[in-house]
């Protein structure tokens, strides 16, 4: 393992919200500090619209080229070192990093030295035991909230190791939230989906935003989103597959401090709430061509035959026949973006949709005001958290085997588009 000085304390995240949007009154506002033009608007209830193009901008936040902490990757005894699964993790106050292992149903917490100092939690359905630990929050205090599921609840310790309770989500969730988080104040953000009809491809399934408070009981339900469209072909009925139209965009919750973020990947923006759940502004931008042409499609089923070795691979078969089906749709445009984070100090990350026989895009942040703020340089791992100061995330070496990794986060720095 390796360590450095662990990055500021955890600021706590200003808030933000999806309702209809009432007519609009346009209010110009000053150009951002990153060089690209922003511009809100004001509508009756006093929702700020803030319109960005960052795509013209050269703003840029740069990590460091090596991580200022790793954990796992030192040979040893200590079976708590090794990870099967990572599900979550979360700074602490003091730069000790808490860490969700699925398989054997810990937390583990590591200080900013990299060195084991506790683990609470282990396999069960009794108290502060989990059947699937999902995701974690650090809370104000470091109080950490679990998820596990089935069925979805919240396991809370305190940053020590004790216990606290459960809040189980009433009504129950048989199934994991596929999105959301929990606020500062202890309100879950959770999610459900309705399905509909899977055969035909028209109607879109949706996605349910609800929040829940301290002890799981529901409060209201935040928004109701046009999730994305399924179906089948005839090949991928025989193969009891279900499939949604190539390039198909579909809905995206986070929720952070005091922020809720709620989105659909079809349109480049994100509706963001406050912790007393009203709507305080719609954070837009302009994208360059989305138009998906036969090129597109053609490069993704090359790249997903030669992904399985090939149509004379042993992991060829009926199932994969149906996922490059000419007949399976495909989207007229792209995703404006895949997945969206809040981030610690307030901060909204969104990440572009990658498409292929391109270079991967970068995150785009803004400013909890809305405005555009800098495009992320490629950090190598999967992002699980980004501070004010720094990127927490996993990664994967060439077998698998899975570390945690955290950057030290550079602010904004103007450049070339």
């Amino acid at each position: 393992m390796s360590a450095a000085t662990p990055p500021s304390a955890v600021p706590q995240p200003r808030a933000r919200p999806y309702h209809t949007l009432l007519p609009i009154a346009s209010i110009l506002l000053a150009a951002c500090d990153s060089g690209t033009q922003s511009s809100a608007t004001t509508d009756s209830p006093g929702v700020q619209v803030v319109t960005s193009d960052p795509f013209n901008s050269g703003a840029t936040c740069r990590a460091d080229a090596e991580p200022m902490l790793t954990i796992g990757d030192e040979a040893g005894d200590d079976d708590a070192l090794w990870f099967s699964t990572i599900r979550g993790m979360g700074l602490l106050s003091d730069g000790s990093v808490a860490v969700v292992d699925r398989s054997s149903a810990e937390v583990r917490v590591f200080g900013p030295d990299g060195i084991h100092r506790l683990s609470m939690g282990r396999s069960g359905e009794g108290p502060g035991e989990f059947s699937n630990p999902w995701f974690l929050w650090v809370l104000p205090g470091d109080t950490l909230w679990v998820a596990d599921y089935r069925p979805w609840r919240y396991n809370v310790f305190t940053r020590d190791g004790r216990f606290v309770r459960a809040a189980q989500m009433m009504p129950v969730y048989p199934n994991p939230s596929r999105g959301g988080g929990v606020l500062r104040g202890g309100t879950s953000i959770n999610t459900r989906t309705t399905y509909n009809t899977r055969t035909d491809f028209s109607v879109p399934d949706t996605l349910i935003v609800e929040a829940h408070d301290a002890d799981g009981g529901l409060m209201s339900t935040l928004a109701r989103v046009p999730n994305r469209v399924e179906g089948m072909t005839t090949k991928s009925e025989a193969a009891n597959l279900v499939l949604t139209p190539l390039f198909s965009a579909s809905a995206a919750v986070d929720a952070m401090g005091s922020t809720i973020a709620v989105g659909h990947g079809r349109d480049p923006e994100v509706r963001l709430y406050d912790e007393e759940l009203r709507l305080q502004s719609i954070v837009r931008w302009s994208e360059p061509a989305r138009e998906v042409t036969s090129t597109h499609a053609s490069a993704w089923r090359d790249r997903y035959v030669e992904s399985l070795g090939g149509r004379d691979s042993d992991r060829w078969g009926a199932i994969a026949e149906a996922t490059i089906d000419a007949d399976r749709p495909v989207a007229d445009l792209f995703p404006a973006f895949s997945s969206l984070r809040v981030g610690t100090d307030g901060r909204l990350w969104v990440a572009p949709y990658p498409r292929p026989g391109e270079e991967p895009r970068r995150w785009m942040g803004f400013e909890p005001d809305g405005t555009f703020s800098c495009h992320l340089e490629r950090v190598p791992m999967s992002i699980q958290e980004i501070g004010a100061d720094y990127v927490l995330g996993v990664q994967s070496d060439e077998l698998g085997v899975q570390t945690v990794a955290m950057y030290r986060l550079g602010g904004p720095q103007s450049g070339s588009p």
